[in-house]
């Protein structure tokens, strides 16, 4: 692991853990619902700020916490109150991290292909 990752790593768990603080919170718009407010948007008090954790330019992570709901983008994981309840918070964060570094190695790794591809390439069309 680069040893830039081991410290947006370890922002993205303790965020993570903070935002995962759920319970179940019933629709105020229809009764006898429990729906994702982060997706439903029908109540905008119960919508928390979003956080946003950044590498570097190019990779950030964007945690939209609710009371009952959190989500990101791009590859996005919507976690309930009903995850948090079944669940242990601590194994999940453990699963998007380690999601988060898997995906990081992979994409090391193609650009390394890439690179090493690119050079053969240029090598054999630039030799005589």
């Amino acid at each position: 692991m680069s040893q830039s990752l081991r410290p947006y790593l370890s922002c993205v768990r303790n965020t993570l853990t903070a935002a995962l603080s759920l319970s179940n919170f019933a629709s105020q718009a229809s009764e006898r619902h429990n729906v994702p407010e982060i997706e439903a948007r029908t109540s905008p008090e119960l919508i928390l700020n979003p956080l946003t954790v950044s590498r570097n330019q190019e990779e950030r992570v964007l945690i939209e916490p609710s009371v009952n709901s959190v989500r990101g983008y791009d590859i996005s994981f919507l976690i309930t109150n009903f995850h948090t309840e079944e669940m242990l918070k601590h194994k999940l964060v453990d699963f998007i991290i380690q999601f988060m570094e898997e995906v990081d190695r992979e994409i090391s790794e193609m650009k390394l292909f890439l690179n090493a591809r690119a050079r053969f390439v240029a090598e054999s069309f630039l030799a005589p």
